[in-house]
C-alpha cells in the first residue's frame, strides 16, 4: 500500500471515530436540559466553597450564588417565561424569518439561485457555483435543497464530473455559511447570543447584527477563491481518476429542462430587481444626508442609528415585499393571502429552533444568576493575561477550538449558545471584543461543517452523491470535502490574523 493510501486510511479511521463519538452525544436540546441541571448543582457546590472573584472594572466582589435554595427556586419560577421571551436570538430570528419565509415559499430563492448558476460562463462555472452557495445562506436552507443537486446537473451537462459540482456547491453553502454580502438571520442569531453573553460582565454592551459585516464581505470572496481553486486543482482531478464519468449513473436525461427559467420567472426577477432599486434608493435617501431620517437623531451618526438597530426589520420587510412581488408577477400566487400562509409555514419550520432556544435561554440565565459565568470569566481572563499571549493568538486558538467542537455538535446556534457565555465574557475581560470572539467562532464553525456527519444536511448530500455513484457513503463525502475544510481553516484564519494585525474594523458598529 502506498504512503498516500496509508494517510487516507488514517484520516478515514479518525473521521469514523469522530462520527462514532458524535453519535453518542444527546440531542442538542437535551444537551441544554442536562447543562441547566448541571449548573443548578454546580451553583450549590460553588456557593458552599464560597467561590468568588474581584471584578477588574467595578472592583466589586462577585460570589457564587446557590440556585438550589428557596430564593433560587423563587427566581426560577418567576422568570422561566421571561427568560425565553426576552432571549435576544428568539425575536430577531423570528422577525427575519417572517419576511424570508415569504421570499422562500414564493419560489424567489429557487429561481434566483438557478438564474445565478445558469448564467455563469463555462470558464467561471466553478466560481459562480461556490459564490452562489455562499450567498444562499441568506435563503435559509435553499442552498442545500436547490443549489447542490442543480450544480451536479449543470456540471454533468457541461461535460464535467457531477460530484465536483456537488462538492463545490456544498463547500460554498455549508463551508462558507458564515460569509455573505448581505445581513441575514444567522447574523441576528449570533449577535443576540453574543449580547446575552457580554451582559455577564458588561450590562450595557450590545452586539449588532452587522458586527462582523466588513469581515464577512471579504470572507465571501476568500471562500469563493479557495473553494474554486480546491475544486479545480484537487477535487475534480481526483474524482475523474477514482470514479470516471463512464462509471456514473446518468440522471441528467431531460432534467436540465426542468431547471430552465420560464418567461414568467424572468419577468418576476425583473420586477424584484426594480423593487431592489427602489428600496436601495429609499435607504440611501435616509442615510446619505447629514440629517437623514435613518441616522441617529441626536448625533447624526449611522452607528447606533435606527438603521443599524432595525437592520433585521428592514431585511424582513424587503424579503416580504420581494417575495410577494415575485409571486404575483410570475403568476405563482393570485392573492396576498398566500403570503400569510407562507409566513405561517415559515414559523412552523422554526419549531425545533424555538424548543432549543427555550432551554438555551434557561441555561444562559442560570449561568448568569449563579455568577459562575462572571467568576469563571474573571479567573479565566486573569489566567490568559498571565500567559501574556497576544489577542490575535488567543483568537486563533479559539478558531481551532470552535472547529473541533463543530465535529461533535451540528447546530451552530446550539454551539454558540454553549460557548458564548463562557468565552465572550472571558475574552472581553482579557481585552478582546465580543465581536472579535464571535468572528473567530464563525471561522472555526463554518470550516468544519462539511466534514461532520452531525451537520443536519450531511445525509442529504450523501443521497445526492448516491444518485450518481450508488456505492458512495459517508466516508466518500468526508474524503471529498476534507481538502475544503483544511483549506478554509488555513486561509480563513490567515485572513482573520491579517485583519486583526492591520487593525481593520470588523463591521460598521
Amino acid at each position: 500500500m502506498s504512503l498516500s493510501a496509508n494517510r487516507t486510511s488514517l484520516v478515514q479511521r479518525a473521521l469514523n471515530k469522530v462520527e462514532l463519538l458524535g453519535n453518542r452525544l444527546p440531542h442538542p436540546t437535551l444537551l441544554f436540559v442536562y447543562l441547566s441541571a448541571f449548573i443548578l448543582v454546580l451553583s450549590a457546590i460553588a456557593a458552599g466553597f464560597q467561590l468568588q472573584a474581584l471584578h477588574p472594572i467595578s472592583g466589586e466582589t462577585i460570589s457564587a450564588v446557590n440556585l438550589l435554595s428557596v430564593d433560587g427556586l423563587h427566581k426560577i419560577l418567576a422568570n422561566t417565561v421571561t427568560n425565553f421571551t426576552h432571549f435576544a436570538p428568539v425575536g430577531t430570528v423570528l422577525v427575519a424569518m417572517l419576511g424570508i419565509g415569504v421570499a422562500e415559499k414564493s419560489g424567489l430563492f429557487d429561481v434566483a439561485l438557478r438564474a445565478s448558476v445558469h448564467k455563469a460562463p463555462s470558464t467561471l462555472l466553478t466560481a459562480m457555483v461556490v459564490f452562489t452557495g455562499v450567498m444562499s445562506s441568506i435563503a435559509a436552507d435553499a442552498g442545500y435543497v436547490v443549489l447542490i443537486p442543480l450544480a451536479a446537473i449543470i456540471f454533468q451537462s457541461a461535460g464535467r464530473h457531477p460530484l465536483a459540482g456537488i462538492a463545490a456547491a456544498f463547500a460554498g453553502v455549508s463551508g462558507g455559511y458564515s460569509a455573505n454580502l448581505l445581513i441575514g438571520p444567522v447574523d441576528a442569531m449570533l449577535a443576540g447570543l453574543s449580547t446575552e453573553a457580554a451582559h455577564l460582565v458588561a450590562q450595557d454592551y450590545q452586539v449588532s447584527a452587522t458586527a462582523n459585516y466588513y469581515f464577512m464581505v471579504a470572507s465571501t470572496f476568500l471562500v469563493t477563491f479557495v473553494g474554486t481553486w480546491i475544486t479545480q486543482r484537487w477535487i475534480e482531478p481526483r474524482l475523474l481518476e477514482s470514479s470516471p464519468m463512464n462509471t456514473l449513473v446518468d440522471v441528467n436525461n431531460g432534467e436540465d429542462k426542468n431547471h430552465t427559467l420560464t418567461q414568467l420567472d424572468k419577468r418576476g426577477l425583473r420586477a424584484v430587481g426594480l423593487l431592489t432599486i427602489i428600496v436601495t434608493a429609499l435607504l440611501l435617501w435616509g442615510l446619505v444626508p447629514a440629517d437623514g431620517l435613518l441616522r441617529n437623531p441626536e448625533t447624526g451618526s449611522i452607528l447606533r442609528s435606527p438603521f443599524i438597530q432595525g437592520i433585521v426589520v428592514i431585511i424582513a420587510v424587503y424579503a416580504l415585499l420581494a417575495g410577494i412581488v415575485f409571486a404575483r408577477v410570475s403568476g405563482r400566487w393570485h392573492s396576498n393571502g398566500e403570503a400569510i400562509t407562507a409566513m405561517e409555514s415559515a414559523m412552523a419550520s422554526m419549531a425545533s429552533y424555538l424548543v432549543l432556544m427555550f432551554f438555551a435561554a434557561q441555561f444562559v440565565s442560570y449561568f448568569s444568576w449563579s455568577n459562575l459565568g462572571a467568576v469563571s470569566a474573571i479567573q479565566g481572563a486573569q489566567l490568559l493575561q498571565s500567559w501574556d499571549l497576544s489577542p490575535t493568538l488567543l483568537l486563533a486558538g479559539f478558531v481551532i477550538m470552535a472547529a473541533s467542537i463543530n465535529l461533535l455538535i451540528g447546530s451552530a446556534s446550539a454551539k454558540w449558545a454553549l460557548l458564548a457565555p463562557i468565552f465572550v465574557p472571558m475574552l472581553l475581560l482579557a481585552g478582546i471584543s465580543p465581536e472579535a470572539t464571535q468572528m473567530a467562532f464563525r471561522v472555526g464553525d463554518s470550516s468544519t461543517n462539511i466534514i461532520t456527519p452531525l451537520m443536519p444536511y450531511f445525509g442529504v448530500v450523501v443521497a445526492y452523491v448516491q444518485r450518481y455513484q450508488p456505492t458512495a457513503g459517508i466516508g466518500t463525502i468526508m474524503s471529498m470535502m476534507l481538502p475544503y475544510s483544511v483549506g478554509f481553516l488555513i486561509f480563513w484564519s490567515g485572513l482573520m490574523v491579517l485583519w486583526l494585525t492591520l487593525g481593520l474594523p470588523l463591521g460598521p458598529s
